[in-house]
């Protein structure tokens, strides 16, 4: 760059003479630059909110017409739809609704198991077998331990005792339900609470029940 050669960022209008001279002429075209670069920052994250939001897209929409229109066809009597939900540790079993009711108003439940034992009532990956299986115990069909049937749609028989039971690990009260039967009614239903969610075997789920 020559000395004295002109310089010009938007309304700075300024020679490198100038620019050499006053340190104010450098400070404010930091300054303009900073805030350049603040502004454009804002427009992509709120352009990438607009164009990742799942409520507009005709997919998600459809899926949830599709569920809302099987949940009504349900035959309605006095049983339960259970989801299996399996967490690391966690001692609850998963949510139950009646039928006709959508997920959203389901309750989460640990099972009383005294008339008879829930389907994965099995030992659970012991650490000998963690490094051959991992410690994921849905994603073990063949070689099934306690949390196989993660997201198993069942018809499930019983009643709440009206008690809530203490779940240690989760640091929750939940509502006891006392199961007396239980029918597989699907090994892969799909989503639980929305299109789009994301589990993880070790982490709460967001949604804990009515």
């Amino acid at each position: 760059m020559v000395l004295g050669s002109a310089i010009k960022i938007s309304r700075f209008h300024f020679t490198s003479l100038q620019l050499a001279e006053d340190p104010c002429i450098l400070a404010q075209m930091v300054s303009f630059l900073r805030l350049f670069g603040l502004v454009f920052w804002v427009g992509v994250v709120l352009s990438s909110c607009r164009t990742t939001d799942p409520t507009n897209d005709p997919a998600y929409i459809e899926a949830l017409r599709d569920r809302a229109t099987k949940i009504k066809s349900e035959p309605l009597g006095d049983y339960f739809i259970g989801r299996r939900y399996y967490v690391y540790r966690m001692r609850f079993w998963g949510y139950l609704r009646k039928p006709g009711q959508e997920w959203k108003d389901s309750s989460l439940v640990v099972m009383n198991e005294r008339f008879k034992p829930v389907p994965d009532r099995l030992p659970e990956i012991s650490e000998g077998e963690e490094e051959s299986f991992g410690m994921n115990p849905s994603k073990l069909k063949a070689v099934k331990r306690f949390g196989f049937d993660h997201n198993y749609e069942y018809k499930i028989n019983g009643k709440f005792s009206g008690s809530k039971v203490y779940d240690p690990n989760s640091n929750m009260f939940i509502p006891e339900f006392i199961l007396t039967d239980y029918q597989l009614i699907n090994a892969d239903p799909g989503w639980l609470i929305s299109p789009v969610e994301i589990y993880n075997f070790k982490i709460l789920p967001k949604f804990r029940g009515r």
